[in-house]
């Protein structure tokens, strides 16, 4: 079975570059929790640019405030952005974390 990893982006919007490697088959095709998630947060009229821009910078792993502030703007001229994507372990994680934040979550999609 070939599996191809993410190495994250954080600057663009959710993009992916791949490495493949080559892996042994542990189940059936609708086993596991495999794939990229998308971790998305949504416009809401309670956060602040600041607020979302720090969040986004503390919780997600290479985003940086100036970053955040991009992610920020994207998510209130679209209504919402993915901030990252990749397992769903640490998926679940970061959305979690932004939620306690108070930040606006859409449910997690696979990618």
């Amino acid at each position: 079975m070939t599996v191809t990893l993410p190495r994250q982006h954080p600057s663009s919007l959710c993009a992916v570059e791949t490495t493949t490697v080559e892996r042994p088959r542990s189940g059936g095709p609708d086993s596991g929790l495999g794939g990229n998630w998308m971790v998305i947060v949504e416009n809401d009229n309670h956060n602040t640019f600041e607020h979302v821009a720090e969040t986004l910078a503390r919780i997600i792993p290479g985003v940086s405030i100036d970053q955040g502030h991009r992610f920020a703007d994207a998510i209130h001229n679209s209504g919402r952005a993915c901030v990252w994507t990749g397992p769903r372990e640490p998926a679940e994680l970061y959305w979690e974390q932004l939620k306690q934040a108070g930040l606006t979550m859409a449910p997690l999609e696979q990618h």
